[in-house]
């Protein structure tokens, strides 16, 4: 298993992954799956020394990916970033999330980051498992924000000072 950058050939199995998501309903806010060419822009934004996007692979197969993002377009919030994780269904459960967001901690001082954070559906267990077993704290609860097949869903903040 190799964590490396990822290139734009990827982006396919990166959308796939993403996509795999969808309809269980407890990973993203998209309710239909995206296309590549949607995503061509945030990849391109994810190129940044600062905002990386790394693949998971097991020989030629990605199998998950890390994304960091600027939290908010604005200079007062450039050493914060949000992390984003996805795990292809098929590997989920195997400790791969944990490898991402170990290495994401380890290196977000030298992208700039003093400060991540994750927004995670109140229903996604495993998820807010993940990153409170790495110290990432409740910050915010944002009750019955998202509408997902016609049930109201929470967003709690989760969030880690890295200094």
């Amino acid at each position: 298993m190799k964590i490396r950058d990822a290139l734009e050939n990827d982006l396919p199995q990166i959308i796939e992954i993403y996509n795999l998501a969808v309809p269980q309903k407890i990973a993203t806010a998209d309710l239909e799956p995206i296309s590549v060419e949607s995503r061509l822009g945030w990849y391109r934004e994810c190129q940044s020394a600062q905002r990386p996007l790394w693949v998971v692979e097991i020989g030629d197969r990605i199998i998950g990916w890390l994304s960091f993002q600027a939290f908010k377009k604005r200079a007062a919030y450039d050493a914060t970033a949000e992390l984003s994780i996805y795990i292809h269904t098929d590997y989920q459960g195997q400790g791969i999330g944990k490898k991402l967001l170990h290495q994401a901690i380890e290196e977000g001082p030298k992208f700039g980051c003093e400060t991540l954070l994750a927004l995670i559906f109140a229903h996604n267990q495993p998820s807010l498992k993940l990153f409170d077993s790495f110290g990432f704290q409740q910050w915010g609860y944002l009750p019955q924000i998202a509408v997902i097949d016609g049930v109201k869903r929470d967003l709690v903040i989760m969030g880690l000072h890295l200094c």
